[in-house]
């Protein structure tokens, strides 16, 4: 199987099934004699675990993170830095149906055609488990990176939306409810809607909208490389991601370009950044923004059809425990996954240009 790992420079390869022993990583480049704070580290899987709140999946388990190697003193040393977090609150068997089954929307079918065999508990490799370890590779890049500030958050739940501009948002509200929404009466109803899907065994979609602040210029490459190809790449390989949009997005497509243009200030900055701090590939300092969009969980606890096997159709009800909406806890993948590329962009900006 490829396809395991991002970075060129700053690269992250994980390891691990949902229901196995363990799940971990190594990142490979990573330069030496940064202080590392576990405690930060590991304050960002809380943000990432199961079981945090009655709106998210009900799977118990510590994620607390070991690290094997690259870290000498508190310090990285330059060399692979190995980290394992162990699973411990497996329910197996409540996938045993799956064995002879596909669920709808799911990647049950498409890895049993694709590899002959899957692991059927829990999803397997294609489970969200995995994203723990994009979590700790995205805690080291963000010390790493520690001028530059990462705000994500739940700006959609179904169709109850934030309809406020992000600058007029107060990140530090984001932590403050279960929903992580940092507009506190939005938030509220997030909450309420989720629970209500959830008791109807039913999931629902969402969008998580992230602002980084303190970007230096020329962070990216042209053509093929563009900083905000490769956040759109990542972004768009976290499980339940149906899209992508930067700056402004789509609603750029309903704009005239007299006042689509950001126009210059004197010291180079824009006086409007509808280009969401990306022109040509590359960041102009302005604030990077874009929003992911997530699709509702595929697994439902409701009846619904299933192909087996044997190429026929027969009714079955979902087991198991899924988060009725990913979106809460999704918001620090989104931002581990912006560190990491950032964190690749960086070093490689450091290396050809500087």
């Amino acid at each position: 199987m490829a396809g395991n790992s991002i970075g060129k420079l700053f690269k992250l390869t994980t390891f691990g099934e949902s229901h196995g022993e363990a799940i971990g990583g190594i990142i490979d480049g990573c330069p030496s004699g940064i202080s590392l704070d576990f405690n930060k580290i590991q304050t960002e899987l809380q943000r990432r675990i199961p079981g945090q709140s009655a709106i998210v999946s009900q799977r118990k388990e510590a994620d607390e993170v070991q690290f094997l190697s690259g870290i000498f003193n508190g310090k990285t040393t330059g060399t692979p830095i190995g980290f394992l977090i162990q699973n411990t609150n497996q329910k197996s068997g409540d996938y045993d149906q799956l064995q002879n089954s596909f669920r709808p929307s799911h990647s049950d079918y498409v890895y049993q055609k694709k590899y002959g065999i899957r692991d059927y508990r829990g999803g397997g490799r294609s489970s969200a488990r995995e994203t723990a370890c994009r979590v700790v590779g995205g805690a080291i890049a963000k010390q790493f990176l520690k001028e530059i500030q990462f705000n994500a958050y739940v700006s959609s739940v179904g169709t109850i939306s934030l309809d406020k501009p992000y600058q007029e948002l107060d990140f530090s509200l984001t932590e403050s409810n279960v929903v992580r929404c940092p507009d506190l009466s939005t938030a509220d109803k997030m909450e309420t809607y989720i629970k209500e899907v959830r008791k109807a065994g039913d999931t629902v979609g969402g969008t998580i909208s992230c602002v980084i602040k303190n970007i230096p210029i020329g962070l990216g490459e042209p053509i093929f490389d563009k900083l905000h190809a490769e956040l759109g790449k990542a972004m768009l390989s976290i499980n339940a991601v149906k899209g992508f949009e930067i700056g402004s997005g789509f609603e750029g497509t309903k704009m005239n370009g007299s006042k689509h243009n950001d126009l210059f200030n004197s010291d180079g900055s824009t006086k409007t950044n509808f280009s969401g701090g990306i022109q040509g590939g590359i960041s102009n300092g302005m604030d990077i923004y874009f929003r992911v969009a997530f699709k509702p969980v595929a697994t439902i606890i409701q009846n619904q059809e299933v192909l087996t096997n044997e190429n026929k159709l027969e009714m079955q009800q979902g087991k198991g425990r899924h988060d009725p909406c990913v979106v809460p806890r999704a918001v620090a993948i989104v931002e581990a996954m912006a560190a990491l590329v950032l964190a690749d962009y960086y070093l490689l900006n450091k290396i050809y240009y500087l």
